[in-house]
């Protein structure tokens, strides 16, 4: 699939979702996609909007919201109630930025926008060796991107008009992935300043 075609101009507002005047923000998509780099930035270039990146795979660890770690795949057992639980006070005030490989547990209300990263496999195998991940993470992982699994469970899980697919495999990408999502953030804020529905242009 044609990432660059999937795009458009800028995204979509969804249609029906609790008032809010800064937008909550996913960024998922397959392990070494870029996210975590993709929301360091988003936040310092919305910091005027007061955006917060949320590194969910971090809180785990920190907050202890799993069940255990799996020493095969080298990672922690998230309790997905628990997670949601921790996050639903700031869900319910706005401006986060969510970064999470996974996206099928969140409650839909808390998204205005779900951006989905992708890269191709020459560029994913690498970043993930980097990350010293065990041969079977590592294609589990790939294949994964190879089935669009997070793809998919993101058009499962909300609504179409809120889902942007972009392409991370480069610094490039991502810097420009980043523009275009402030761009959007600061037309939502500027939209719910004047009493108008976020997002729109």
């Amino acid at each position: 699939m044609d990432l660059s075609d999937s795009d458009t101009d800028s995204p979509p507002p969804q249609t029906h979702r609790p008032p809010r005047t800064r937008p909550n923000i996913l960024i998922t998509g397959t392990p070494g996609t870029g996210k975590t780099t993709t929301c360091e930035l988003l936040a310092i270039a919305t910091s005027q909007q007061q955006l917060s990146h949320i590194e969910v795979g971090q809180l785990v660890k920190e907050r202890h919201l799993h069940s255990g770690f799996d020493d095969e795949f080298q990672s922690w057992l998230l309790d997905e109630d628990m997670v949601v639980d921790e996050l639903e006070p700031l869900m319910q005030q706005g401006g986060q930025i969510v970064d999470h490989h996974g996206c099928d547990f969140f409650p839909q209300r808390w998204f205005d926008l779900v951006v989905v990263l992708r890269a191709n496999n020459e560029v994913l195998y690498p970043r993930l060796e980097k990350r010293n991940y065990p041969t079977n993470k590592i294609q589990e992982n790939i294949e994964c991107e190879i089935m669009q699994v997070v793809l998919e469970e993101a058009h499962a899980s909300y609504e179409a008009g809120i889902i942007l697919e972009m392409r991370s495999e480069s610094v490039a990408d991502m810097e420009s992935n980043v523009e275009r999502i402030a761009e959007w953030v600061e037309q939502f804020v500027s939209a719910a300043a004047a009493g108008g529905d976020g997002g729109e242009e």
